[in-house]
């Protein structure tokens, strides 16, 4: 479902559209308040108008992480390139930028907006965040944005970002996050919104399972709050009573940049004579 949405996304852009999924799709460059106003004007000079355009994101990582000359970085979820693009300018011509996305178009779509411009340190790859296809100990830094809460085994995609991190590697990504209880019904319609095909996780299973896989140093700052208003158009369309949700929705969706460090010095988990990824 996810790779169908995306490839449909990315084939909007390169006939003149924007990827934007949602009911403001047709409103302009993108669906507030969502994936709307993520990058100053600076950063949208920086890079190709359609890898702009391809963003879905939730947040704006290139802007919050700290990227440091001759660093490695890997995007999960890199979609039309755009995050991979700033952070390459970022880590400079002795640093390396990977974009990982598992659809063919967006991954098309991200080559050409590499060629125009004009970077020689990136490199896209085709596979799925829960199996990285890099090796052990290769990466300074991960970020993303707004792809870890598709995935459907998020404790996988955190065990394989522990694994191909350095030791003291960071952990720096924009993700959708809720935060208290959610009556069930609500919060499938209202992350469907967000995240058009979304699975959010709350902020304290996102720490538990960041913790889980070895990381440390764990903070979640959120970034945007979502309101039920923002999604009465959306929601009133699938047959949901704005006004009477409000009060379960408002405060409790989020897009949150999430910190969390590989401490120096540790290895790779290991389970047995032969270690196992």
């Amino acid at each position: 479902m996810v790779k169908e949405k995306y490839g449909q996304a990315a084939l909007r852009v390169n006939r003149g559209g924007s990827a934007c999924c949602g009911a403001t799709a047709a409103s302009g460059l993108s669906c507030d308040p969502i994936t709307s106003n993520l990058y100053d004007s600076s950063q949208a000079g920086q890079v190709p108008e359609e890898a702009m355009l391809a963003s879905l994101g939730c947040g704006n990582p290139t802007a919050l992480a700290k990227l440091n000359a001759g660093e490695v970085v890997l995007d999960l979820g890199s979609g039309g390139g755009v995050d991979v693009l700033l952070s390459a300018r970022r880590v400079g011509p002795t640093g390396k930028v990977y974009g990982l996305d598992m659809t063919d178009e967006m991954l098309a779509l991200a080559n050409q907006n590499k060629q125009k411009a004009g970077v020689e340190n990136v490199e896209f790859l085709k596979g799925e965040i829960e199996h990285i296809p890099l090796p052990d100990s290769s990466v300074d830094v991960i970020i993303s944005n707004c792809v870890i809460n598709l995935s459907a085994d998020k404790d996988r995609v955190l065990r394989e970002a522990f694994r191909v991190l350095k030791p003291g590697g960071r952990f720096a990504v924009s993700d959708v996050v809720t935060r208290g209880d959610i009556r069930p019904e609500i919060r499938q319609s209202v992350l469907l919104w967000v995240g058009c095909v979304a699975g959010a996780l709350g902020d304290d299973e996102y720490r538990s399972k960041l913790s889980a896989a070895g990381f440390e140093q764990i903070e979640i700052e959120p970034t945007r709050i979502y309101r039920a208003e923002d999604a009465r158009e959306f929601l009133s369309a699938a047959d949901v009573d704005v006004d009477a949700i409000s009060p379960q929705v408002d405060g409790k969706f989020m897009s949150a940049f999430v910190r969390a460090v590989k401490p120096a010095g540790k290895s790779n988990p290991c389970c047995g004579p032969t270690c196992c990824n």
